[in-house]
């Protein structure tokens, strides 16, 4: 069965911090390992300074529980030193799934 949900998150690094930002999203897949819900977690650079995360679940509760977990607590902790300005973060309905 495909997963039915996502999540986009896309986030500024400040300017000098874009490694700091590297290194934070590529140690954030440790973490999603321990999330049986995560169906899939994918963190990736669009620029210089423009980083993004996209994840996938089955349900709404295994969102809400990646939502509530470690790496959005870990963001809010380290983000205003990294980031530029607050996470985009969109909640997103999958249509297509291959």
């Amino acid at each position: 069965m495909a997963p039915k949900l996502g999540l986009l998150a896309m986030v500024e690094a400040k300017p000098g911090k874009e490694q700091e930002v590297w290194a934070f999203l590529n140690g954030g897949r440790e973490i999603v390992d321990n999330e049986p819900g995560t169906r899939t977690w994918y963190a990736f650079r669009v620029s210089e300074n423009t980083f993004g995360i996209f994840d996938t679940f089955d349900t709404e509760e295994d969102r809400q529980a990646h939502l509530n977990g470690a790496i959005p607590a870990a963001l809010a902790e380290h983000g205003p030193a990294m980031l530029a300005k607050d996470p985009d973060i969109k909640l997103i309905e999958l249509i297509a799934v291959k």
